[in-house]
């Protein structure tokens, strides 16, 4: 069956999601901020699951229509056939977002879609009135321009709770955004990969991941698991598939160094359970003092306090200047930093070859790429 799907993701990840469905083998259908919808089947819920680094939740879209007012929004919610996966005892909560449209209370659209549904499945199973005590189904809407687009979330638990990191530092990264700094830097086997801020290690993790190619789903479950419409040896096809593909016996390695020697233990607990300890080396350094350990090509990726929940303003932009004066001692290596930090550039004494906007949580940041030479 082919089914209408939609990967969800932060601001400015969008081409790297993209790319990630490319290489799954499936077919895009369109982009906007913060989503991609592609076509696939049954198993390619599964398969996108597992495999999407840069991606928030995988939806199964039921359809699109235009909706100026409550009525429409009940008709055209109503028309769409959730007997094909609802069954009578099933839950289906509704939650969504209404942008630049004239039905902007989410609330209220919360009870339309709601009724809408309940009418729908009442005619077709003959009762009216839902336990909603089994499968759970949770329907999002998303109302944008006056188009309101309806949809079952397959992931559950977002994807960027890979659930290799029960425990965090104290300002943590999405593994999705962790993922797509690592991308942005291009990993390769033969390049030293150094996190030197590494807090509890998810950037470093995240590279581990990519390079050795394992999914970063295999570790945790998905809503879509208790779909009856999307068999279980789907799930186990795809599983088997994603294990098969990982790099065995790859050489790449890893650093993940930090100031704070308490949270190295954090590191190597979250590696070993994402699979990548044997590829990490970790250890205790301070960013400032940072050295070549050898004569390699190397790439430096890292997410330093941006001066707002961790240090001040003021003791941010001492430590890029002395980032600046440290990194310098790593040319030709490739520098990728991320910051919400305004002054940045000034600060690390260098404008950046190339900078991307990104968003941590709500935080916008650039992120600050430096890949060719200081003299050029």
């Amino acid at each position: 069956m082919k089914l209408e799907l939609v990967a969800t993701c932060l601001f400015g990840l969008e081409k790297l999601l993209g790319e990630e469905i490319d290489a799954l083998g499936l077919h895009r259908l369109d982009t906007m901020d913060g989503r991609v919808t592609f076509l696939g089947e049954e198993i390619d819920v599964a398969r996108a699951n597992l495999s999407l680094r840069c991606a928030e939740h995988v939806f199964i879209k039921l359809g699109t229509f235009p909706t100026t007012s409550f009525d429409e929004l009940y008709e055209g919610t109503r028309a769409l056939p959730f007997e094909e996966w609802i069954g009578r005892l099933d839950a289906f909560p509704v939650k969504g977002h209404a942008i630049k449209s004239r039905l902007y209370s989410v609330p209220d659209c919360q009870s339309i879609v709601k009724k809408a549904i309940v009418d729908r499945l009442s005619a077709h199973y003959g009762v009216k009135w839902f336990s909603e005590t089994e499968i759970k189904y949770q329907i999002e809407f998303f109302i944008f321009k006056d188009m309101a687009t309806l949809m079952i979330d397959t992931s559950g638990v977002p994807l960027h709770k890979r659930g290799y990191r029960p425990a965090a530092g104290p300002a943590p990264l999405r593994e999705t955004l962790a993922a797509a700094l690592a991308l942005t830097s291009r990993p390769r086997e033969d390049t030293l990969f150094w996190d030197p801020m590494c807090g509890s290690g998810t950037i470093a993790i995240e590279a581990a991941l990519i390079l050795s190619n394992r999914a970063p789903g295999l570790g945790r479950s998905f809503a879509a698991e208790a779909f009856p419409t999307i068999p279980s040896v789907l799930w186990k096809e795809a599983r088997e598939e994603a294990t098969d593909e990982i790099r065995a016996g790859s050489q790449y390695e890893v650093y993940a160094s930090d100031i704070d020697e308490d949270i190295l233990d954090t590191v190597y607990e979250n590696a070993l359970r994402a699979g990548v300890e044997e590829h990490l080396n970790i250890f205790s350094a301070d960013v400032r003092r940072i050295q070549k350990p050898d004569a390699r090509r190397g790439t430096v990726v890292c997410n330093p306090p941006y001066g707002e929940r961790l240090m001040t303003p003021a003791e941010a932009e001492q430590l890029y200047r002395d980032m600046g004066h440290a990194f310098e001692e790593l040319s030709p290596w490739q520098i990728y930093i991320i910051t919400s930090h305004p002054q940045f550039e000034r600060c690390y004494g260098r404008r950046a070859d190339k900078i991307k906007k990104l968003y941590n949580g709500m935080i916008p940041c650039n992120l600050y790429q430096y890949f060719k030479p200081r003299n050029k």
